[in-house]
């Protein structure tokens, strides 16, 4: 049956701002659903406040609402879109359901005749609702652990008086395991319990008897009204039971199952599905399975939504999952819809993989001093990485290179962990660098069935790891002038990278790459294509591995590359890797506007990410995509494949930025603001001559490398002193001391995690107000897209403060100032694109605290504001296709928009709240008020020194 005529304007609700446990893989799944309903011609309207969103871009939907996300917001655009037919709720994680069902509660829909799409309110009250979920599940045959449900704190001691410990304790209603522990004793139970009832927002807790050790496993699967099922991907938990799956290593297909088992997880995942309500739309299903003989399977969860895990099982397998979602709630059945890579077999044909994906979850612990890091069933992560191989080392090896933790993948790098207790340590409280340490303690001689038993990680990958480190071994017994072709091949189709080689051979990596070109092992590139080349795939999505070369009927021997250069003018854009605390999604949408900006100039795009979240990592956002990590070897490679015009690095962040002097040592063209500028802005001493040159004030400062040259330098400077690395993003290690012994712990503790580090040390002006400006300059001309007034003082990182645009409190003579130091600053620089300067604001002077030729996280939302796309225009002057004055600047705003940050605290209960120059934020919410007597306004206002900490 086709779509659903009487369909014609749909509201989608959004997941609002970047938490941990809801992040960019909404945005992509709303994006994704929101192009397919508009290719179906019906109107859009979406609700969400996360301004640096592609999703919220104006170009997404016919009708975007920055609004906080309540059932005020809904009413208020039902009654001006009286028209709206239907919502969807499901591409917005936990936050959009549980609006919807709030909505549902309070009669909203039917008060204004909208109908439910894509799922149904029984189904999620069902699978949210652990009592009436069990006894279900129990109905039609499928086993759960022991498990009961406690509203009380007397009924939760009843129940594990009867189950006994280990015992698993979940918050009803909540997201991203808040409120979930497992506990081994009374006393902790006591506590997880209190926390869990007080967390669910219906103070209801579910208690499992733990299954610790079980293997854990996900399917992603799709329905249609037609009752027709499609599983798009199986996802293996290298972790077993216990860790959260956001923060568990995963693994796509499955490894460690037979077929058998496999069969029979299909049908009961099928069965659940079908059994939760009548539905169209996609699901995530949870198993474990008991890591003996006997392969028990019992159900842990269903989600009937698109889940964080449909993010990752598209990118894996090449399947637009939420894409295909919204065409089914619309009423398309699955044999009607194509599928979006090869464009000649339907969506209901099930994807196949002939290569290894692996995704590892990126922390951000060093954020939350006095965190607890080790992980459990509450998710830590801020971000992930995916690798994609031929085999499960390769893209193991590729998703460890992508973290950019100062790693070159498993071990080889002299990096690892040398203590044998600290080992242990590590493996029984699983730690957010495990995955590293599993290879130390096999170098140490640790037996596999020891790190078995304390793991619990099946064997099968703790043999992979083992033969990786035999062949570390093998691999270090030669020279490069004696090591052969076929080891060198072997190495680099286990993922080892030419840094880690030459760690083996004690050689430079350069050396490493030479000798490879010389012997011909080159990076060859394969199609992503949903289908194990049964098929031909129209769609250039790539991943690099190493191949044997084939013999062709002549005789010559070449490698099979499926990646065919075209001759026309090429761009590539780098992107920014995983999400992180100080560099988020916002830089995504950076690196999709740049992409769409150069096709409209007439070049082909390609985009180089290993981030599986994103839109930008889309196989459609660019002309081709290659999921490949943002590391030297790897883009090398590419742009010696591709031959380009030149690299973009300005959009991706600091992780595309660190690029830049590594891409002009080898003569590849930056596009926009050179290398040199980039590298001016860095350094401190240089940028001040800069400033003084033109006369442009800045605080008092000096440098110093060591803690010694800092007491010498304080002595110089006055206290308080801002303390802050070099190449830093985020604020990351800035910290605003008192006192030399502060100031001598902070340089020591500092310098032992980045080691030869340049350290910052400026007069921290106490009292003065922060302000930031965002600017466009093509060299000779600069636009200012806007200025903002920070609400809170100088010494809250710029990325937790309130920012107000325009400002609401600077006099015509510190704007003045504002705008002359922009425009000096931009011109002196050579800035050719972006950039992004910030002031402190003391006695009517303007100081510079720092400038940024880059795209920055406060461009998105100054084009929301506006209404103007601002890195559209940056990126065609980067691409000296358009000057500044080309452009006929727009920007609407009626009263002020404010960029309020968004914490999650509540992962880290423990952790001190207060905030200073290092960045806690995770993400970000748009707020606009008409003036400055909002209500809201004045409570910001109010409340803007209370988290000052120094």
């Amino acid at each position: 049956m086709p779509k659903n005529p009487k369909l014609k304007s749909i509201l989608i609700i959004g997941s609002g701002p970047i938490i941990i446990g809801q992040a960019c893989e909404f945005d992509y799944s709303g994006s994704q659903a929101l192009r397919s309903l508009r290719e179906e011609g019906i109107e859009t309207i979406l609700i969400n406040s996360n301004p640096a969103t592609i999703m919220t871009d104006p170009k997404m939907a016919d009708h975007v609402y920055l609004l906080p996300l309540n059932t005020k917001s809904i009413v208020k655009i039902l009654k001006e879109h009286p028209q709206i037919d239907a919502v969807l709720p499901t591409m917005g994680g936990q936050t959009a359901l549980n609006l919807c069902i709030e909505a549902d509660e309070k009669g909203i829909w039917e008060d204004f005749g909208v109908e439910i799409i894509g799922v149904n309110i029984d189904a999620i009250n069902i699978t949210e609702d652990r009592e009436k979920f069990r006894e279900l599940m129990l109905k039609i045959g499928v086993g759960m652990a022991p498990q009961a449900t406690a509203t009380s704190f007397l009924k939760g001691k009843e129940i594990a008086q009867e189950f006994g410990f280990p015992l698993c304790i979940r918050a009803s209603f909540t997201l991203g395991g808040a409120g979930a522990a497992i506990v081994y004793d009374e006393k902790e139970f006591d506590d997880a319990l209190t926390r869990g009832l007080e967390v669910s927002p219906i103070h209801e807790v579910m208690i499992d008897k733990a299954m610790m050790g079980w293997k854990e496993y996900e399917l992603e699967l799709l329905r249609d009204k037609n009752d027709n099922v499609v599983i798009i991907c199986t996802i293996e938990n290298m972790d077993p039971m216990g860790i959260h799956t956001g923060d568990s290593i995963t693994v796509a297909p499955a490894m460690t199952l037979s077929d058998k088992t496999f069969q029979k997880m299909r049908d009961m995942a099928i069965k659940m599905m079908r059994s939760i309500g009548d539905f169209a739309g996609g699901c995530n299903v949870q198993f474990a399975v008991s890591p003996d003989e006997h392969e028990e399977i019992i159900a842990i969860e269903i989600n009937p939504r698109v889940s964080r895990s449909s993010a990752l099982a598209s990118k894996a397998t090449g399947y637009p999952i939420a894409k295909i979602a919204a065409k089914l709630a619309i009423g398309y059945h699955l044999d009607e819809l194509q599928n979006q890579i090869t464009k000649s077999t339907s969506a209901l044909f099930e994807p196949t993989l002939d290569y290894v994906i692996v995704k590892i979850p990126r922390w951000n612990f060093d954020k939350f001093e006095g965190s607890d890091r080790t992980l459990g069933l509450q998710m830590k992560a801020v971000g992930e990485v995916m690798g994609i191989g031929r085999s499960f080392q390769e893209a193991l090896h590729k998703a460890t290179q992508s973290l950019e933790i100062k790693r070159n993948g498993l071990g080889a790098d002299g990096k690892g962990y040398k203590n044998y207790d600290q080992i242990i340590d590590k493996l029984t409280n699983a730690s957010w660098d495990r995955v590293f340490v599993i290879y130390d303690a096999i170098q140490m001689g640790i037996p596999l069935s020891r790190i078995h038993e304390i793991t619990k990680i099946d064997m099968w990958y703790l043999r992979q790891y083992e033969e990786l480190y035999q062949l570390e071994k093998e691999i270090s017994t030669y020279t490069i002038d004696t090591i052969e072709k076929d080891l060198l091949l072997e190495a680099k189709q286990k993922g080892y990278g030419d840094r880690q080689i030459a760690h083996m051979l004690n050689c430079l990596e350069s050396q490493v790459y030479n000798k490879r070109d010389e012997l011909g092992v080159n990076r060859v590139y394969k199609l992503v294509d949903t289908c194990a080349a049964e098929f031909e795939a129209k769609t250039p999505y790539y991943y690099s591995t190493f191949e044997n070369d084939i013999e062709t009927v002549d005789g010559t021997r070449l490698p099979d590359n499926e990646s065919v250069v075209s001759d026309k003018k090429k761009i590539i854009v780098l992107g920014s890797g995983p999400n992180r605390i100080g560099q988020g999604i916002e830089f995504d949408y950076c690196c999709v506007h740049g992409v769409l900006a150069a096709a409209e100039c007439g070049y082909e795009t390609i985009m180089i990410n290993c981030n599986p979240e994103t839109v930008s990592t889309d196989f459609d956002t660019a002309d081709k995509l290659y999921f490949e990590p943002v590391f030297w070897e790897h883009i090398y490679d590419i742009i010696r494949h591709e031959k380009p015009e030149g690299v973009i690095v300005q959009l991706g962040g600091q992780t595309a930025l660190k690029l830049a002097e590594k891409l002009s040592k080898y003569g590849i063209k930056i596009l926009g603001t050179s290398y040199e500028a980039l590298d001016l802005a860095e350094d401190r001493g240089s940028f001040s001559k800069l400033l003084k040159e033109n006369n442009i004030p800045y605080p008092k400062f000096d440098t110093a490398e060591t803690a010694e040259e800092a007491l010498a330098v304080a002595d110089k400077l006055d206290f308080p002193i801002l303390v802050r690395p070099s190449y830093v993003l985020g604020g990351q290690g800035m910290k605003i001391v008192i006192n030399k012994k502060e100031l001598e712990k902070h340089v020591v503790d500092l310098l032992r995690s980045i080691p030869n580090n340049k350290l910052l040390l400026d007069h921290y002006l106490d009292g003065a107000i922060e302000a930031e400006a965002d600017a466009i300059c093509d060299g000779e001309n600069v636009y200012i897209i806007g200025i903002m007034e920070h609400i809170e003082p100088c010494g809250i990182h710029s990325g937790d403060s309130n920012a107000t645009l325009p400002p609401f409190n600077l006099g015509d003579l510190v704007m003045q100032q504002i705008k002359d130091h922009t425009k000096k600053i931009a011109l002196a620089l050579n800035t050719v694109g972006l950039i992004n300067i910030q002031f402190a604001v003391k006695d009517d002077t303007v100081y510079i605290i720092e400038a940024n030729p880059r795209a920055s996280r406060t461009v998105p939302f100054i084009a929301k504001a506006y209404g103007e796309p601002y890195v559209n225009y940056a990126t065609k002057v980067m691409l000296g296709e358009k000057k500044v004055t080309d452009f006929d600047f727009n920007p609407k705003l009626d009263g002020y928009a404010i960029k309020q940050p968004v914490f999650s605290f509540n992962k880290f209960p423990n952790v001190n709240k207060k905030l200073g120059p290092e960045m806690k934020s995770t993400g970000e919410s748009i707020l606009f008020i008409d003036s400055l007597k909002d209500d809201e306004f004045y409570d910001l206002y109010a409340r803007r020194k209370m988290y000052l900490s120094k």
